[in-house]
């Protein structure tokens, strides 16, 4: 008898397909590795899409203010997975003290993360650029589709995004744009959690409570809080989330230091 598939069955095929598409679409593929557990669990996706290996570049934006926890996750599991590992970094706008004590979160982010993104991509050449976000995470996130082009400049208009009806994806644009791709848009922070719990994904160890505090987004250390908790498990994170009121950003400095932050970085090209 034929299985039943089950949601994250569904959620899984669903994102395995759309990577497949990205990667018959562009030679000059890469994805983007945050380390957290949404772009953990996008790379996991990526590995059973391709028999256990990622065909394609993964790039790390180092802004050099991150966890250590994270820069050895990093390092362990890019060992482990055989990923062909780059980092990204503005080391120019490093030189001229762009930094969290002399500037506000959102230039720093700006420069260090969405700058140094531009230029790692000129560098190499890539067209298509993977990303693990979800639609619930953030508002403006929302707004996104699967295959979601950006201009010359790292733009993204986000009034003028192409239908995606019955998963036809336009992966089709000018060729002084690029394309962003997003395999778990249509997943929630729910499901990210079971999946992880399902196929036994690694993670961060910030993730877990230590001291009635744990992260529930990672970003930089200077602008990101934990939130109180005592899950120490990913059955008690599942258990929390579903209970819990506050928005799963609502540690993130940036996205509380100006009105419509999110919305204004992501249309200059942040992640």
């Amino acid at each position: 008898m034929a299985k039943t598939m089950d949601h994250l069955d569904e959620l899984e095929a669903q994102s395995i397909y759309i990577l497949r598409e990205a990667h018959r679409a562009f030679d000059d593929l890469c994805m983007l590795w945050s380390i957290g557990k949404d772009s953990t669990a996008a790379l996991w996706l990526a590995r059973k899409a391709f028999l256990g290996r990622v065909p394609f570049t993964v790039m790390h934006i180092d802004t050099t203010f991150k966890f250590p926890e994270m820069y050895a996750f990093r390092e362990q599991y890019a060992r482990e997975w055989g990923l062909d590992v780059i980092v990204g970094c503005n080391r120019a706008a490093l030189e001229r003290g762009i930094n969290y004590d002399n500037y506000d979160a959102v230039t720093v982010a700006h420069e260090l993360k969405t700058v140094a993104l531009q230029q790692t991509m000129a560098e190499r050449g890539f067209k298509g650029l993977v990303l693990g976000i979800r639609r619930d995470e953030e508002g403006t996130r929302a707004k996104e589709r699967v295959f979601s082009p950006r201009d010359k400049n790292f733009e993204w208009n986000y009034k003028d995004q192409p239908p995606e009806l019955w998963d036809q994806f336009n992966t089709t644009f000018t060729r002084d744009s690029h394309v962003r791709v997003h395999p778990i848009l249509h997943w929630t922070e729910v499901d990210i959690w079971e999946y992880h719990r399902r196929e036994g994904i690694p993670v961060c160890s910030l993730y877990y409570a230590r001291h009635g505090q744990r992260y529930r987004s990672l970003g930089c250390q200077q602008v990101t809080r934990p939130i109180e908790s005592t899950a120490t498990t990913i059955d008690e994170i599942i258990a929390e989330l579903k209970v819990i009121k506050t928005p799963e950003r609502a540690g993130r400095a940036m996205d509380q230091s100006q009105a419509y932050a999110m919305q204004k970085l992501r249309a200059m090209g942040y992640m």
